[in-house]
């Protein structure tokens, strides 16, 4: 699969190129080789990105629900059918393994556009009786939304963004990270060939000046960003200025809680998934793994095993598990937590290096005997850095846990049932595990709390975030007047 694009961009329909927008380029994080190279959209390309879902948007809020839904069904399909090509072009892009590619991100992305494709028929308003008259709801589509993406998950959050706000009504114009610039522009061309409306789903390209423009523009009417912290609050500051919907799925620094009684070979490989998986660039990563006084060194032992075996190397060799950070730039970001948390005292058990002289890799890492004041406790690190804390008790570890800004994810292992879920309860997160960790089937709600996050991505819980409520109150009497 070739990875220069066509053009740019894909609005209305179609690609489109502006020469006069700054060029970037996408590198290969495991070689540095430039895949592509891409134009930024000019304020006359944003324009008409918004222009074409503008005018798109109606009529296809018109059309009958079961009718979206046989076109996004078809689009589930056609990503299927194409994902080892689509999972290549996301491995040359992110650095990802190919090995995960295949099963996580655009395979991914197709089970949202197919869940989403089925709920689409079954969304209805109420009745309410109130004697003589009556009132009843609709849910109504918001308009144009505009999706904002990390570089992380490239296609699968166009997809988690893309199938709610389509399938109830919506147009959508989607940036995706400059980082990794390429599959929305694949995932646009695939939804138009499912037979999905010139304008409903446009891509541009660029970086915050392009963020920007959306946000503050007054024809979205609703904002759905992946992405940081920092990046989040100035996209809300701006967003709350238009009072406009928001949906934001930020970072965190979520902690893994082990008790004593847990399946340690469960635990490990849970957190060794919730550190190292995508070389550990996922925000809701369990990064603060809380380990039971009592059974820690055991832990650590088995742990540092287990890591040492894992295979890093070229992401597009199906046996390689590990692949580079997403760039150069993450790579020493990463490298340098690692020199504060030597600095800082905390035991470094296994890692804690670059791997090899070419591509931006890094050796899976764990910190042992790691302090909650420590930065590598309370930062969010973004790469396969793991720091192991000690705890005693339930309440302590409770108090811990929630002793942060964040509260995007957290999971417990125990085999006490009644105390994971009196721990989860406990816990100030949007999405919690018990005996599991990192699983995001599009049934399940997904966002945080805090800083983390405001509102949630996926299940049932979407069709609050695309569309809104209307009233209506039917009289069927005389009016009663005063005057």
């Amino acid at each position: 699969m070739r990875a220069q694009p066509e053009a740019s961009h894909f609005i209305g329909g179609t690609w489109v190129e502006d020469r006069d927008g700054a060029v970037f380029e996408s590198v290969h994080p495991a070689t540095g080789e430039v895949i592509a190279r891409l134009h930024e959209a000019t304020p006359a390309v944003i324009n008409r990105a918004l222009e074409a879902a503008h005018g798109a948007q109606k009529d296809w809020a018109a059309c009958p629900p079961v009718e979206r839904g046989r076109i996004l069904r078809r689009a589930a399909e056609l990503l299927r059918a194409r994902n080892r090509d689509l999972s290549v072009l996301e491995t040359l892009d992110t650095g990802k393994p190919l090995q995960e590619t295949l099963v996580a991100d655009a395979a991914s992305g197709a089970d949202a556009l197919e869940y989403f494709a089925g709920f689409a028929p079954t969304v209805t308003g109420q009745t309410i009786p109130l004697g003589r008259d009556m009132a009843y709801t609709l849910r109504e589509p918001l308009g144009v939304c505009a999706g904002i993406g990390a570089w992380n998950y490239p296609i699968q959050i166009a997809c988690w963004k893309a199938a709610p706000a389509l399938a109830f009504g919506n147009a959508m114009v989607f940036k995706p990270s400059e980082v990794t610039p390429l599959s929305a522009l694949a995932l646009a061309e695939i939804l138009v060939e499912a037979g999905l409306p010139a304008g409903l789903f446009n891509v541009i390209q660029g970086g915050g000046a392009c963020g920007t423009a959306l946000v503050s523009d007054p024809r979205v009417a609703k904002v759905s960003l992946t992405g940081s912290v920092p990046t989040g609050r100035k996209v809300y500051a701006m967003a709350g200025e238009g009072i406009k919907a928001v949906t934001m799925e930020l970072g965190g620094k979520s902690p893994l809680i082990i008790f004593d009684d847990a399946d340690l070979d469960n635990a490990v490989g849970a957190a060794m998934l919730a550190n190292f998986y995508s070389a550990g660039q996922i925000c809701s990563n369990g990064t603060r793994v809380f380990v039971h006084r009592d059974v820690k060194e055991t832990f650590l032992e088995q742990l540092a095993a287990r890591t040492g075996r894992i295979v890093l190397g070229d992401p597009l060799t199906e046996t390689t598990q590990m692949g580079p950070l997403v760039s150069q730039a993450q790579m020493d970001r990463v490298l340098g937590y690692v020199d504060q948390g030597v600095a800082e005292g905390a035991r470094l058990v296994c890692g804690g290096a670059r791997h090899g002289e070419t591509g931006a890799f890094v050796v899976p890492t764990v910190f042992a005997d790691v302090r909650d004041d420590m930065v590598i406790a309370r930062e969010e690190i973004f790469g396969p850095v793991m720091a192991v804390l000690d705890f005693e008790s339930e309440a302590e570890v409770i108090a811990r846990a929630n002793a942060t800004e964040y509260g995007l994810a957290a999971g417990v292992f125990t085999r006490d049932l009644a105390r994971a879920h009196r721990v989860v309860a406990a816990l100030e997160a949007g999405t919690c595990w018990i005996n599991a960790y990192n699983l995001t089937p599009v049934e399940m709600p997904f966002g945080g709390v805090k800083a983390s996050g405001v509102g949630r991505e996926n299940g049932h819980a979407a069709l609050e975030h695309y569309t809104r409520v209307k009233s209506v109150y039917l009289g069927l009497g005389d009016v009663d007047a005063p005057f």
